[in-house]
């Protein structure tokens, strides 16, 4: 799940998933175009029974994501903007942070 901030400068998009997801999460972590996909960049905090994370992204722009559970498993993003196939398996998530879209 996505919601999302527009300020004058940047969108500030917090990403949730339940913990309940297809396997037992110890570790979950935002992974996409705004970190390079890299695997560790972008933990994921637990409360109150989901992961949550918060990231400040440039307005007007499209961001590819996933989520990666326990350092294996990778998950699509039910509730996300748009999906495009990734050349792995499979599809992105794609948030847009255009301000359009502030409605979501």
């Amino acid at each position: 799940m996505i919601q999302k901030k527009f300020l004058k400068t940047k969108c500030k998009v917090t990403f949730s998933i339940p913990d309940n997801v297809e396997e037992t999460p110890s570790t979950i972590y935002l992974v996409g175009d705004f970190n390079n996909w890299e695997a560790g960049a972008t933990p994921m905090d637990k409360k109150s029974g989901k992961f949550a994370v918060t990231v400040d992204l440039d307005l007007n722009r499209e961001y590819q994501y996933r989520y990666l559970i326990n350092g294996h498993n990778w998950l699509t993003d039910k509730e996300a903007d748009k999906y495009v196939p990734n050349p792995f398996s499979g599809d992105n998530a794609v948030v847009l942070t255009y301000a359009a879209n502030s409605s979501n």
